[in-house]
């Protein structure tokens, strides 16, 4: 008896002990919820309590580089439901399928939807959020918020780009940009009880967003819509597919104007810029002609440049030695390479003439002799050196490559008809900044939109830098191919270009589109002024025109109707030009 007394004692003990224990870890457990992590707990607790509504911040402005505004913000609503609070549910379904132009059955859905908050819709005009705002029906939250708004409308669309709904850029300077452009979003925070309802005592409490920073660019609003007015005037003309113009510095690599007609809306970015019916058309469809829309030919796409690209070929057999001024060649209105008989485009003949002559007449067996001289490795060697194998580096998005055989690959006949510009493909942009390169005494730009980037108040955060500096030219050899150039627009193809009191240098092209089939041509000209300082360089690229097509006949015009414009306005006077060769070749 004695030893069972004893043994349940010890059971009463131990189990006395184990509650001792238990209780002590519970009293430390919660001393430690309690006062080690009381705050953690207590944010825990908040947050609970607390419905959070995100506010958008206000996008940086895009400008030009006389701080002319391209990009803005126009102040939008947010309309949400909160399902929790709704007292009269078919009202606001009433109220929201009219105001917002949604169906019943959407905004019911949403409206009996059990959630703490569905959103209805974003990117509301702030008027018709006013309205709704103000019919006062509990459970409907109207919060302010920003949209991307371009006052231009369709001015350098597919250089600025657009947003989406999300406020994030999509294409162009928009999402190249888009850390600079994009700021720090804010929030809405509002405590509920325990059944979601929000405590009208409490009130709110709110993260402020902080605006993106202002990108300034060296685009000329003023330039830019003079070029897209002469542009959208050559394309109904010539009832072109489109137009391309590009106008640069070729001294810094400053893009003043990036033309690219039709231009689509860029407050209306998934409407196609075409009158034609696409309603049969699939989601799949439309979505593959928006892509093409929002497409940059200048960078984005590829062309034979025709005999624009002499100009490379003459400066790599100049500086190599491999022809001279005085250099004279005949031309029966073919040449014989290997096996084959490549054309002249004055199938005549040019019969007898010198090298200038030869650049004036845009002579085909000229510049296939120059690229036979240097030979396969040699041209191949200048190609690279000159840094078209090379992305420009351009600070916008989805910059294509140059499409060139492999030297492996190319013989004789491959180089004779790369000297004179066929066979291969590079971008517009790629053409006007290594041509810049070539005239400008030899140094290798990066063509580029972006100057700097500030703050709201005028603190300036960035100072955009772009690579320069890499000499690919002699001066000697850049100054003569300036020559050579300005004579093509003296008395030669280019003559369409010229203007009296000023020196403009350029060159015309005429190249076909593949299929070649087709019999569809791409119009060109690249010129420049003054020829013995080049600060404004344009090139005019027209697709597919109808009729004559001859890039001297329809795109050497465009360009001098720019420069009459523009040259008074970037302060260039006109001056008398010294052109006599004699002149030229005495002082060089």
């Amino acid at each position: 008896m004695k030893k069972n007394l004893t043994f349940h004692k010890k059971k009463v003990w131990t189990i006395f002990l184990l509650c001792a224990v238990m209780m002590l870890g519970l009293a430390g457990r919660l001393v430690y919820l309690m006062g080690v992590r009381a705050d953690y707990y207590s944010e825990k607790a908040q947050e609970l309590h607390e419905r959070e509504r995100p506010i958008k911040a206000a996008r940086g402005k895009i400008v030009d580089a006389k701080g002319k505004v391209l990009a803005s913000n126009k102040i939008v609503c947010t309309v949400s439901v909160i399902h929790s609070q709704i007292k009269e549910p078919e009202k606001i379904i009433s109220l929201l399928s009219q105001k917002l132009e949604l169906s019943e059955d959407t905004v019911r859905k949403k409206v009996e939807k059990i959630s703490s908050i569905e959103r209805m819709r974003t990117n509301v005009e702030k008027k018709v959020g006013d309205e709704i705002r103000k019919a006062g029906l509990v459970g409907v939250k109207v919060d302010e918020d920003y949209k991307r708004y371009y006052p231009w409308n369709s001015l350098a669309s597919r250089v600025l780009g657009f947003t989406g709904a999300d406020n994030q850029g999509i294409i162009g300077l928009e999402v190249e940009y888009e850390d600079v452009l994009s700021g720090d979003s804010g929030k809405i925070l509002t405590t509920t009880d325990a059944r979601g309802i929000e405590l009208d005592e409490i009130g709110e409490n709110r993260k402020e967003p902080k605006t993106g920073s202002t990108l300034r660019t060296s685009l000329d609003i003023s330039i830019q819509e003079y070029v897209q007015q002469a542009a959208l005037k050559v394309m109904e003309e010539k009832d072109a597919e489109r137009v391309s113009i590009l106008l640069m510095n070729p001294q810094n690599g400053e893009i003043y104007a990036c033309v690219n007609v039709p231009e689509f809306d860029l407050n209306h970015p998934f409407e196609l810029n075409t009158d034609a019916d696409t309603s049969g058309l699939s989601a799949e469809k439309k979505q593959e002609l928006l892509n093409q829309m929002w497409r940059n030919p200048c960078l984005n796409d590829t062309y034979e440049p025709g005999s624009t690209f002499k100009i490379i070929t003459m400066a790599a057999g100049l500086e190599e030695g491999a022809v001279t001024m005085e250099d004279r060649f005949y031309c029966p209105g073919y040449k014989l390479v290997d096996d084959r008989r490549i054309h002249c485009a004055n199938r005549r003949g040019h019969g007898s003439q010198n090298f200038v002559e030869g650049a004036q007449n845009s002579c085909n067996p000229v510049f296939i002799e120059v690229g036979l001289r240097l030979g396969v490795k040699k041209y191949y060697q200048y190609f690279r050196k000159f840094g078209l194998l090379e992305k420009t580096g351009v600070d916008l998005p989805g910059e294509a490559g140059t499409i060139m055989h492999k030297p492996q690959n190319m013989g004789n006949v491959e180089l004779a008809t790369v000297s004179f510009g066929q066979s291969f493909q590079i971008t517009p942009l790629q053409l006007a900044a290594t041509v810049s390169s070539i005239i400008n005494g030899g140094t290798r730009i990066t063509p580029h939109l972006a100057l700097e980037a500030g703050e709201r108040d005028g603190t300036l955060r960035t100072v955009y830098t772009h690579a320069t500096g890499k000499q690919i030219l002699s001066e000697k050899t850049s100054q003569t191919i300036r020559y050579l150039l300005e004579q093509v627009v003296d008395g030669g193809g280019g003559k369409n270009a010229y203007i009296e009191g000023y020196r403009i240098g350029g060159k015309t092209a005429t190249s076909e589109t593949l299929p070649r089939s087709a019999n569809q041509y791409i119009s060109s000209f690249i010129g420049f002024a003054p020829a013995d300082d080049p600060q404004v360089l344009a090139l005019c690229v027209i697709n597919k025109p109808q009729g004559v097509y001859y890039g001297g006949t329809i795109a050497a015009p465009v360009v001098k109707e720019i420069f009459e414009n523009i040259l008074p306005y970037l302060g260039l006077e006109k001056a008398a030009a010294e052109t006599e060769i004699g002149t030229f070749l005495a002082n060089s």
